[in-house]
């Protein structure tokens, strides 16, 4: 420590570390005694230890530089985009040590008056925990205070958006002439396999075994920029084999023959965009309720359910870490199964009354 008269008065001059491991000095004047002076260094050092002295918006911008390494280029394109648009313009002239739990719940409240979905809510809340529990654990931050300020949204969908197989028959017929060769194709992909849209467009002919019957997916494809981005799955169970029905394993290879696709070119080389527009607009020719790309993927799973296919191997076939992912997302589908399931436990072991 380090006391010093100034005139009549005192001041201390001492070195301190801030929160980015910088070491920086400090100069207080206007002590009427040195103790006061010495007093009021120790109290600024044991701040320095217990808070954080930084502004959101700074803190932010590190924490997504930092993800940005760490984490696939799309998962921190749309992080950036969440904690941009609805999180640093709401506390970026706060310091991160003064955000208590009433002004996170001061937060929660402004996005539940702009009646975003439960699940977008969901995503949000847990965009910014995640950032208190980074400089919890990080850089010495003492509490976090989204944990007693509690949640908002749901994981859950209130119901899910998806074609019967029947619905889908439709909808396919109308992708039948030479100038819909290639979308009716990735359609029928998407639909009878699962796969997401992402794993869709990596595909290259390496990736077809004709022989076995199935695709590997490995890889994930996103225009992000105007550039060409790859990356591995969404997790690591997103790396799988995922078997075909014969119909669709001779059209993927007559498809490959047709178009001169290079072994290690992707099969498919249109658009996210391109792929939605031709959903929504061979919806509207089917005369079908409009449905999402990433929909697909829940007619995939809702046939499954009704084949009576268990959790475990959709869990496996889709791609999802955990099991639960897949109970959670479907669990309102299976009611019927289990009344199926009662009715033949009673037909094959019940007593006549």
């Amino acid at each position: 420590m380090s006391a010093n008269k100034d005139g009549k008065k005192w001041r201390c001059q001492f070195y301190y570390v801030d929160w980015q491991g910088v070491r920086r000095k400090k100069n207080k004047r206007g002590f009427m005694r040195k103790r006061d002076a010495l007093e009021w260094e120790k109290n600024f050092k044991e701040s320095m230890q217990k808070y954080m002295s930084v502004r959101f918006d700074e803190f932010a911008r590190l924490y997504l530089d930092d993800m940005d390494v760490r984490l696939r280029v799309n998962t921190v394109r749309g992080k950036r985009y969440l904690f941009e648009k609805h999180i640093i313009p709401y506390f970026k002239n706060m310091y991160l040590c003064d955000i208590k739990p009433p002004d996170i719940r001061g937060w929660q409240n402004e996005m539940l008056k702009r009646e975003y979905s439960p699940t977008y809510l969901k995503q949000l809340n847990s965009q910014l925990k995640a950032l208190f529990s980074y400089a919890e654990k990080y850089y010495g931050l003492n509490d976090n205070p989204c944990r007693r300020a509690g949640s908002i949204g749901n994981n859950k969908t209130k119901e899910l958006n998806f074609w019967t197989r029947e619905e889908f028959e439709v909808f396919i017929k109308t992708l039948s002439s030479d100038e819909d060769y290639a979308d009716r194709l990735i359609f029928l992909l998407l639909y009878w396999t699962g796969m997401r849209v992402g794993e869709l467009l990596a595909l290259t002919p390496n990736d077809i075994n004709t022989e076995e019957g199935s695709i590997s997916i490995t890889k994930s494809y996103q225009r992000i920029k105007g550039q060409d981005v790859t990356t591995p799955p969404k997790s690591k169970k997103g790396v799988r084999a995922v078997t075909l029905p014969d119909f669709l394993c001779y059209a993927v290879a007559e498809y490959i023959i047709r178009k001169g696709c290079p072994d290690d070119g992707r099969i498919f080389g249109v658009s996210r965009f391109h792929i939605e527009y031709s959903l929504k607009r061979h919806a509207d020719m089917a005369k079908l309720h409009r449905i999402r790309v990433h929909d697909l993927r829940h007619s995939h799973a809702s046939l499954l359910i009704e084949m009576g296919v268990t959790p475990l191997l959709i869990a496996e076939r889709l791609g999802h870490e955990k099991i639960e992912t897949t109970l959670d997302t479907y669990s309102h589908l299976y009611p019927g199964k289990q009344r199926e399931l009662a009715q033949k436990l009673n037909d094959e072991y019940g007593l006549a009354p």
